[in-house]
């Protein structure tokens, strides 16, 4: 949990900064909120870094412009605007602000979006789109890899459930079963790996897989 602690401090070093001091409790109040959410943390970490119209402002709060397969299209709505922040757990990326109703062509594919026309419409009301909910408490979302309920993991996801023996997937021996190995070491044994997954059908994620301690990513062990 360093690296989320390191986080929050950072976000509350430049809330000083930012957010006028009238509004400094409710903006803290959000933080709160998003104590424990890797993805929200960023999003706030990047706001208060760059503020997008430079000059003081604050995040009220987040809104869920879209979401697939581990990646979201969130909108951090200020006092000022909204704007658009898309983030997954390799990163994050400023996609401007929803006033000018823009999305480009690829993630409007992406995210279903019938017509730009259409997305214009919707992002003038931002009630349009349903608040964001903390990972922690959003049972449809797995808590590591952010895949929906009815995705497919993210490959090495502590919570993809095995499809042969029914354990977890990252510490059962079923991979070396099916490949015949005593252990993996080249991509090309990941990728057969991956195919025989296919081939076999992946669990995909469902609410009945969280644990009651989960981390947020690949890589964070489980207490």
């Amino acid at each position: 949990m360093d690296e989320l602690q390191e986080k929050r401090r950072r976000i509350r070093d430049l809330m000083q900064y930012a957010v006028p001091d009238e509004q400094r409790a409710q903006a803290d109040d959000l933080l709160i909120i998003f104590r424990d959410d890797r993805l929200a943390l960023t999003v706030l970490d990047e706001f208060y870094r760059y503020l997008p119209e430079a000059q003081d402002d604050w995040i009220k709060e987040l809104r869920l412009v879209g979401r697939k397969a581990g990646i979201f299209l969130l909108a951090a709505v200020t006092s000022l605007d909204a704007y658009l922040y898309l983030i997954s757990s390799e990163g994050i990326e400023f996609h401007g602000s929803m006033q000018e109703g823009y999305l480009e062509k690829e993630l409007l594919n992406f995210f279903d979006f019938p017509s730009a026309e259409l997305f214009c419409e919707q992002a003038g009301k931002i009630e349009n789109f349903p608040v964001y909910e903390p990972i922690q408490i959003d049972f449809d979302t797995c808590p590591a890899c952010h895949a929906a309920t009815g995705e497919e993991h993210e490959l090495g996801c502590p919570i993809e459930v095995c499809p042969w023996c029914g354990g977890q997937l990252i510490h059962c021996e079923c991979r070396f079963a099916q490949l015949d190995l005593e252990e993996m070491t080249t991509d090309q044994d990941l990728i057969h790996f991956e195919e025989l997954l296919q081939q076999k059908g992946r669990l995909v994620y469902t609410p009945e897989q969280r644990p009651t301690f989960a981390d947020e990513g690949p890589g964070i062990e489980l207490e």
